[in-house]
């Protein structure tokens, strides 16, 4: 499992973990039932507090994501089905304040950056729509 921390997006560090573990699982890349990394384990290679990533697992758990199994450790749920369109953007969302903070802080006004990201876009070439049918306004 490959989870990416950045401390200078404005996001905090154990919703960062959240939103990776909800888009690993959404993408297929954990698969239900598989075992999460240990806190200990996962804390020290991501080089940050236990109590970080134990938050993160809460989280998940709260969430339905993942599930604990006493002293057998914590596993991706069975049910950890696609996430819905409001799961997605909300991951989204937390990329999109990071982006848009360090806009500001650059003096990249609203206008240039949305354009930036529409060239971006194109870019990368046709978008797939999603599952549910709706256009890519939220």
């Amino acid at each position: 499992m490959q989870i990416h921390i950045s401390t200078t997006d404005g996001v905090p560090i154990y919703l960062q973990i959240v939103n990776q573990v909800k888009y690993l699982v959404a993408s297929a890349r954990l698969a239900p039932g598989e075992e999460m990394p240990p806190i200990r384990v996962l804390a020290e290679r991501l080089l940050i507090n236990p109590n970080t990533v134990a938050r993160a697992y809460r989280e998940l758990e709260v969430a339905g994501v993942v599930t604990k199994r006493r002293t057998a450790g914590t596993f991706v749920s069975e049910g950890g089905a696609p996430l819905g369109l409001d799961d997605r953007l909300e991951i989204v969302a937390a990329r999109v304040d990071g982006l848009v903070a360090e806009a500001r802080q650059l003096n990249i006004g609203l206008n240039a950056l949305i354009g930036l990201i529409r060239r971006r876009d194109a870019a990368l070439g046709p978008q797939t729509k999603g599952g549910d049918g709706r256009d890519d306004q939220p």
